[in-house]
């Protein structure tokens, strides 16, 4: 249970351990109902969240003037973890098992949670890097007491204490494209630690007028190599929801795949306003994997939608034989009616895209403050924003 100084809280690593174990925790979010659609704790069983104001609660004086069960415990959620340790304490005086959840929507949307992979016969460890609030996965690959880190966030800590545990020393940061949902910590990673920061350079621009970017990258094309250890980790150019998406494929067994393809869908092409465009290219590469990739690989992309896309160890990934079977965006035999399906499913994206590309292209910088907005909510970077 939770450390109980003043009000009882969940650490946000507590209370997603909680929700993945199964525990019937109720998740009370006292935000304004706008910001809880925005994103929220969507871990566990939905139909134990709530979402009620923090003043509606405060005022009850009986438990049963909410739809909450007296008999489980409550994660009370605000923004910073303020308001609901208010909140919180007014329920326990009710009678409630309620805790509050520590930091915050804040703090749950930095959690990352480390996940160990089967890793390919050149790595020695290969762990999948959780980012449970965003629905973001990155990848830290070790062999031979070298890593390469892969779409790491800008709050990297989790990262950094993985590094630790598996002791290894940094040899390479890598993105697979410049993100449009978070804020990468790829090129400040790799400045830190001076080692290379992998990027193909069609991504080192800003998509929506061309200005160049200012990032500092060692330049990735089609069938470059990364070295780390004993591990040569190739890149597979697979434009289509960026100019410079890159997959990264590990002996021909794993292949990192950013946000071109996902579990259930693809990555939307309509990101940088070039939709048919960049559909084609997308078709381009599509076809290419599917040409080329043998159906046992496996695909660990680089965002999942919910937790019905997870494996039985918590994972996100999935054969390719079973993606080219089951995902709707590669069954289509003629690139017209891709492109034409691509168009019908377009959709409006984030106003916060545009500014956090133009700062993951080293072309703007951003407050504290002004980050925690940007990226707030789940990713919306696959087709139809699954």
């Amino acid at each position: 249970m939770p450390e109980q100084t003043g009000v009882p809280e969940y650490r946000p690593r507590e209370l997603a351990d909680a929700l993945e174990r199964g525990e019937a925790v109720q998740i009370l979010d006292v935000r304004a109902p706008e910001r809880a659609a925005n994103g929220s704790v969507d871990l566990g069983r939905g139909d134990l969240f709530f979402n009620i104001r923090g003043s509606q609660v405060r005022a009850i004086s009986r438990l049963d003037e909410v739809p909450l069960d007296p008999a489980l415990p409550v994660a009370v959620v605000c923004g910073h973890g303020n308001d609901s340790a208010k909140v919180a304490d007014h329920l326990r005086r009710l009678g409630a098992t309620a805790l509050s959840l520590k930091g915050g929507l804040v703090a749950w949307m930095d959690l990352v949670i480390p996940r160990e992979l089967e890793p390919p016969s050149s790595l020695d460890r290969f762990v999948q890097l959780d980012r449970v609030g965003k629905g973001a996965l990155g990848y830290l690959l070790v062999s031979d007491g070298e890593a390469l880190i892969v779409d790491p966030p800008l709050d990297a800590g989790a990262y950094l204490d993985t590094l630790e545990d598996v002791r290894a020393d940094l040899a390479a940061v890598a993105d697979t494209h410049v993100h449009a949902d978070y804020v990468s910590g790829a090129s400040t990673l790799a400045r830190d630690h001076g080692v290379p920061y992998y990027l193909h350079p069609a991504d080192n621009v800003y998509p929506y007028d061309g200005t160049p970017g200012r990032l500092d990258i060692t330049p990735m094309a089609d069938a470059s190599e990364i070295r780390v250890g004993r591990c040569r980790v190739r890149a597979l150019h697979t434009p289509g929801h960026t100019e410079g998406s890159v997959t990264y494929v590990i002996d021909g067994h794993s292949a990192l795949t950013g946000d071109f393809l996902f579990v259930q869908s693809i990555g939307r092409p309509d990101l940088g306003g070039k939709v048919a465009e960049w559909a084609r290219q997308l078709w381009a590469s599509v076809e290419r994997v599917k040409r080329d990739w043998q159906p046992d690989l496996t695909v660990y992309p680089a965002h999942y939608a919910s937790d019905d896309e997870r494996r039985d160890d918590r994972s996100i990934g999935v054969r390719f034989g079973t993606l080219t079977a089951a995902n709707e965006a590669l069954q289509f035999r003629e690139e017209a009616d891709f492109v034409a399906w691509i168009e019908r499913h377009a959709a409006s994206f984030p106003d916060a895209y545009r500014t956090i590309k133009a700062i993951n292209a080293g072309l703007q910088q951003a407050s504290a403050k002004e980050l925690e907005e940007l990226e707030a909510g789940k990713n919306e970077c696959a087709l139809g924003g699954r």
